[in-house]
């Protein structure tokens, strides 16, 4: 079983950084991969990224590719995403997602979901 936890949202002024984390507190199945999706007020989610189980290969959507980094620290059952150069339109819920089985596409087949963490970028 996987059980996510998200954390380190907060308020941050537009050209500033952020770290998100992702907390897999389950010990019984691991992830596949683990993915970050956002919410902005009014809009449907959307992918941000994902990594795969080792941790050697990641995927960005467009929007954030060469600001977000994410990275798995598997130790500490911990999924990071390194938010750099934020923009107010980087405002969002953002949520960690994972699965267990490969689903052919880091953009959905995710069946565990975190509660998600709020991101504010001010101008």
């Amino acid at each position: 079983q996987v059980r996510l936890a998200e954390s380190g949202g907060g308020l941050v002024q537009a050209g500033g950084s952020l770290r998100l984390s992702c907390v897999d507190s389950g010990r019984v199945v691991r992830p596949y991969t683990t993915g970050w999706f956002r919410r902005a007020p009014g809009k449907e989610r959307e992918f941000v990224a994902a990594i795969n189980w080792s941790g050697t290969d990641t995927d960005y959507a467009n929007s954030v590719r060469g600001r977000f980094s994410i990275s798995r620290d598997t130790a500490k059952n911990t999924v990071y995403l390194q938010m750099a150069s934020l923009e107010p339109e980087d405002t969002a819920v953002y949520y960690c997602a994972a699965k267990t089985v490969f689903s052919g596409s880091y953009y959905q087949g995710y069946a565990y979901w975190g509660q998600g963490t709020q991101v504010t970028v001010s101008s």
